[in-house]
Order: C-alpha cells, then sequence, then structure tokens
C-alpha cells in the first residue's frame, strides 16, 4: 500500500501525514514513542508534566528511546510565566522539532523555534486568530473547528479550512472529527495538510487516560458531547454525564469533582468502537484513506 504524503508531513519527514493532538493530562511520552514508530507525529502537552523537572525527565526519556520528530504543546496564554519559560527553554534544550502553540502570542515562540530550527503550529478557530498567528510566523495553523475534543470553535469543519485557506497562505493543520480514514481525505480535499486527530487516540492502549474514560469515549454517540464554557470559562466539548449539573463558569460547585473526572472529547466518538494500539489505528487509518480513495464515484 503506498504511503500518504503530503507537503508538510515531507517536510516533517513523516510515514502518515497524521497528528496525535496533545489532550490534557492523558497523553504521554508512550504515545508519543508509539507515534514516531508508526510513521506520525506523535504530541504531548507540556503540562502534563506536573513540574518542569518532570517535564524534562519526560523528554530525556522519549530522546533516548526515537530520534524520529514529535511535538510540544505549549499554552502560552494560560500558564505561569515562569514555567512557560522554563518550558520553552527547554524545547530548545532538547532541540524538539515542533512547537505547538496554543492561547496567547506565539511571536517570540516563532522567533526563538526558527533559531532552534524547529517549527511552529499554532491552534486557531477563526480568521482573526488566523490572520495574527500567520502575522506572527508560525509555520502551520491548526483550524480548531465545530466538533473538536477539548477546547474548539463553533465553525464547521466543512467551512473552517477552505475559508482559513481564502485568507492565510500558511499549510493547515484540520482538527476536529476526525476518526476515520474517510474523514482524513475530506480534510485534505478541503486543503488541510495533516490530519490532527485527537480523540481516536484516546482510545489507544498507550493513552494514560483511565480504562473507564477510555470505553466511555468507545460507548458515546456524538449527542452524549456537549459544547460549554461551564467547565474552564472557554468553550470546549466534554462528555455530558461527567460534568457535574450545578456546574457553571462563574461557580464551581461544592466537592467538584476534579479536572481528571471531566473527561473531554469530540464528536468523532461516533465512529471509535474498539480501543487498540495506536500502530493498529495507524494502519487501520491509511487502510480506510485508501479504501475511501478507490470507492469515489468515478473511480
Amino acid at each position: 500500500m503506498p504511503d500518504l504524503s503530503t507537503p508538510l508531513s515531507r517536510r516533517l519527514g513523516l510515514r502518515h501525514p497524521i497528528v496525535a493532538a496533545p489532550m490534557f493530562l492523558v497523553s504521554n511520552r508512550e504515545m508519543i514513542v508509539a507515534c514516531a514508530e508508526a510513521g506520525i507525529l506523535g504530541s504531548m502537552p507540556s503540562l502534563n508534566a506536573r513540574t518542569a523537572e518532570a517535564f524534562e525527565a519526560d523528554l530525556q526519556w522519549i530522546r533516548a528511546r526515537t530520534d524520529r520528530p514529535f511535538g510540544i504543546n505549549v499554552t502560552l496564554g494560560l500558564t505561569a510565566p515562569e514555567r512557560t519559560e522554563a518550558d520553552l527553554t527547554l524545547l530548545e534544550r532538547y532541540e524538539v522539532p515542533v512547537w505547538l502553540t496554543s492561547y496567547g502570542n506565539p511571536t517570540a515562540a516563532v522567533a526563538r523555534a526558527h533559531a532552534a530550527k524547529a517549527l511552529v503550529f499554532h491552534d486557531v478557530v477563526n480568521k482573526r486568530h488566523a490572520l495574527k498567528a500567520a502575522g506572527a510566523g508560525v509555520d502551520g495553523l491548526i483550524g480548531v473547528a465545530a466538533g473538536a475534543g477539548g477546547h474548539a470553535g463553533a465553525v464547521s469543519p466543512y467551512v473552517l479550512y477552505p475559508w482559513l485557506a481564502q485568507h492565510v497562505d500558511v499549510p493547515l493543520l484540520a482538527a476536529g472529527c476526525i476518526s476515520t480514514g474517510k474523514q482524513i481525505l475530506a480534510s485534505f480535499a478541503l486543503g488541510a495538510q495533516l490530519a490532527y486527530v485527537g480523540t481516536r487516540f484516546l482510545a489507544s492502549t498507550e493513552c494514560g487516560a483511565v480504562p473507564a474514560y477510555k470505553q466511555a469515549v468507545v460507548d458515546a454517540d456524538p449527542e452524549d458531547v456537549v459544547y460549554t464554557a461551564a467547565v474552564s470559562g472557554i468553550p470546549a466539548n466534554f462528555l455530558r454525564a461527567t460534568i457535574p449539573d450545578d456546574m457553571t463558569p462563574d461557580r464551581t460547585p461544592e466537592g467538584a469533582r476534579r479536572w481528571k473526572d471531566i473527561w473531554s472529547a469530540g464528536q468523532g466518538v461516533a465512529e471509535i468502537h474498539e480501543v487498540k494500539p495506536i500502530g493498529q489505528i495507524v494502519e487501520d487509518l491509511v487502510r480506510e484513506v485508501h479504501d475511501a480513495l478507490a470507492a469515489l464515484p468515478g473511480r
């Protein structure tokens, strides 16, 4: 079976143009190495290591096991400045090839990344964010569409990617509701160069989510996913059953469950039916892309 390829995947040296998106609390170093072995870009948020020292230990562990590219997400505007500075310094020291930035102005991070010969991909949910990020010199825009797990935009994937492409000349990554090869193929048809896949990899054996969380993703329907600002003050998608009934953006209910017990997921749960190793998930996705191509009318 021929490998998938796009200009951005070739620039990164990936076998397949797929990114395992960084997921708060549950993405981990084991996922990054498994993704590297499968030929895709693995990633995790730096804050999944609760201290800068623990984050450095993770980078050392990853570097000892793979020389393939991987990415680290830094939440610029939501993290204490001291921790942000420590994390960016570690990205430089360990020559992390892809910096995934979000929730803030990436201009300074872009300058540092480019000096370190790294690429920067930045989360955007609308044209205004995209224009600002493009002006900052990012190497890719992650279009976070409606239905994506975690913090997400409100514009349909069918519209967001071609709309952004009309206004910015920066490679696009498609994020939101991508769980199958058909959806990967559709995102490429809409102008994306990498598929940014989160929820599908949440249901992987390597993922750090607890077994009940993974099973909840397998069992969920799209209607079980709710888009709400009640959890963090920023609209995001979560499994409805895990959100306390009395939680609102300005009031944390007494005895509220901690973040780890409020489970994020995207509407892509509709196409997830089993927990599998990352290598098998990637094989499935690639096969599904080729099957979808072969099944197009007129081919």
